[in-house]
């Protein structure tokens, strides 16, 4: 597995780097299989240390978890906790027996662009109705199934998940989190 351990603004010395590498290769080991790379970010905000960590499985699916802590190592090891508990919760489904994927997931490119919130500060009517890009990217949108959506919004923590649909003849499809708790499915067929 390919390790990219950083930090922003802080220095990571060669001690927590190796603890940062075995533990997530026992970890990835127990539940993943075979995991590809893992980046883990550490930074510092006023007394808190935050570690962000990012796995991407040979399947094509990515886990992440995020945590904060007053300790570096604790921090990590809170990160590793919630990221374990999200790959335990899906074990069965990353090693179905019954239905093995023949190939990775395949993804297709995307532009993804960040608009300027109009926060309410001015309200008289805009001289456009064009909105402020603030940022645009590029991104990825995957080819699974529904189930497979559900669980990849999962392990990433997202929001909202856009996919292409592998049982519809590829149609983009959302799936997203209710404010019941319930997961949305929108399927534009």
């Amino acid at each position: 597995m390919n390790f990219q351990i950083s930090g922003r603004q802080i220095d990571i010395g060669e001690a927590l780097q190796t603890h940062v590498r075995d533990t997530l290769t026992s970890v990835m080991g127990k539940y993943a299989g075979r995991p590809t790379d893992a980046q883990v970010i550490f930074s510092k905000d006023a007394h808190e240390y935050c570690c962000e960590a990012i796995v991407h499985l040979s399947t094509g699916l990515t886990t992440q978890a995020k945590a904060h802590a007053t300790e570096i190592y604790a921090a990590f090891d809170l990160c590793t906790d919630k990221m374990e508990k999200q790959l335990r919760r899906y074990k069965r489904r990353l090693k179905d027996h019954h239905r093995s994927r023949a190939r990775p997931v395949e993804s297709i490119g995307a532009s993804s662009y960040i608009l300027a919130s109009g926060d309410g500060q001015d309200e008289s009517e805009p001289e456009s109705l064009q909105p402020i890009i603030i940022a645009e990217m590029q991104t990825k949108i995957p080819s699974l199934s529904v189930g497979e959506a559900v669980m990849q919004m999962e392990l990433q923590g997202a929001p909202v998940l856009v996919f292409r649909n592998e049982g519809q003849n590829a149609a983009v499809n959302i799936v997203y989190r209710r404010e019941d708790g319930n997961i949305g499915w929108i399927d534009p067929t």
